[in-house]
C-alpha cells in the first residue's frame, strides 16, 4: 500500500510542478521562444496539458534558446 501511495505522490508532484512551468511558460516564455505566438492567446490553454506532461523538455528547450538564441534549435 505505501508503494502506491508513494507512486500517486510522486505523479501528483510532477503534475503541479508541470503546473507551474506551464503557467510560467505560458505567461513568459512562449513569446520569447515563439515570436509567432505573440498575441495568439485563446490557444495557448490547449498547451497547458501538453506542457504538464514533458515539462522537463519545454524547461530544457526554454533554457537553450534563451541562452543561445534560433542558431542552436
Amino acid at each position: 500500500m505505501q508503494t502506491a501511495e508513494f507512486l500517486i505522490d510522486l505523479g501528483r508532484y510532477y503534475l503541479m510542478a508541470g503546473g507551474v512551468v506551464a503557467a510560467l511558460f505560458l505567461v513568459i516564455g512562449i513569446d520569447r521562444v515563439e515570436p509567432s505566438a505573440h498575441g495568439s492567446y485563446a490557444f495557448r490553454p490547449l498547451l497547458i496539458p501538453g506542457i504538464c506532461l514533458i515539462w522537463p523538455l519545454v524547461l530544457y528547450r526554454w533554457f537553450v534558446l534563451e541562452k543561445h538564441g534560433e542558431d542552436r534549435r
